[in-house]
């Protein structure tokens, strides 16, 4: 429940510059300077603050320019809110705040025979994040030095949801420039919609470049996952993770989203939840 609460509640404080909803137009006041923990799209109309993702793209595509000119915008505020949310709490963002994410959970809960996602495609995410966010705007460059923000471009669903649809909705002149690219992401999303009801979270386990980084800390973070001698193996936590893992076998699984449901299952109170050692949640304490 208090998960669900939190998704909810932070869906609705990151969108929630409604003004620019009804002057239809995008909100680029002072808090678009800084960055959220979860995939929201700067674009929104409703976004009152700025995609971690697209900041870190948009830094990468113009390193080259500001640096021809003696200005060393090199995105520490960027890598270091990764850097700082990651070593604290790993990939818990992902299970917590992402709106994305939350709609992944929804829509698996669609009554429908489930299906299982091959184990390496897992592995997909990392070669997005490598080509797509790092490679591309930095290295495929136009005549004036600048990159593009390839993967917001040409793939982010969350994008094609949170930001195409609405503002083309709203905005008449825009629709006349609708080409190929927007409706080869409409079908990116609609992939996406379809195959989130038969599977768990598919975006955040195969393309997700945000939880690719976040997972690299899940290891090292402050907050971590915990199994004990007590555990049965009865796998009641693999069925209800969102994210496929059987946590007994890996408790800093690299995929873990930190949603705690498996806490929340355990019939031994084998599984909890710990800071530098220090048990915080356990089945018991949760009751």
């Amino acid at each position: 429940m208090w998960r669900r609460i939190s998704q909810i509640a932070s869906a609705l404080i990151i969108n929630s510059h409604w003004p620019s909803l009804f002057a239809r137009t995008i909100y680029n006041g002072k808090l678009k300077g800084f960055c959220v923990p979860g995939l929201n799209c700067y674009s929104c109309p409703l976004a009152i603050f700025s995609c971690p993702i697209g900041s870190l793209q948009n830094v990468l595509a113009q390193i080259r320019p500001s640096l021809a000119v003696g200005k060393y915008y090199l995105g520490f505020y960027v890598i270091g809110l990764l850097g700082f949310v990651g070593g604290v709490v790993g990939r818990m963002p992902c299970g917590w705040i992402c709106p994305f994410g939350a709609l992944q959970d929804l829509t698996y809960k669609i009554p429908t025979p489930k299906l299982e996602i091959p184990r390496f495609l897992n592995y997909f995410k990392y070669i997005i994040l490598l080509v797509m966010v790092i490679l591309l705007p930095l290295l495929v460059i136009d005549a004036l030095g600048y990159g593009q923000p390839w993967f917001c471009k040409y793939l982010c669903p969350a994008g094609t949801l949170e930001a195409g649809i609405p503002l083309t909705t709203l905005d008449s002149s825009l629709r006349q420039l609708i080409g190929i690219q927007f409706w080869l992401k409409i079908a990116i999303l609609v992939f996406f919609l379809v195959i989130m009801i038969p599977t768990k979270r598919p975006f955040c386990r195969t393309v997700c470049p945000l939880g690719a980084i976040y997972s690299l800390f899940n290891r090292i973070s402050l907050f971590r996952m915990a199994v004990s001698d007590k555990c049965i193996k009865c796998n009641r936590c693999y069925k209800t993770c969102p994210m496929s893992i059987k946590i007994y076998l890996n408790p800093q699984h690299k995929d873990c989203i930190r949603c705690l449901e498996c806490i929340n299952v355990c019939p031994v109170d084998a599984i909890s939840s710990e800071i530098n050692g220090k048990t915080i949640h356990t089945r018991k304490s949760s009751r």
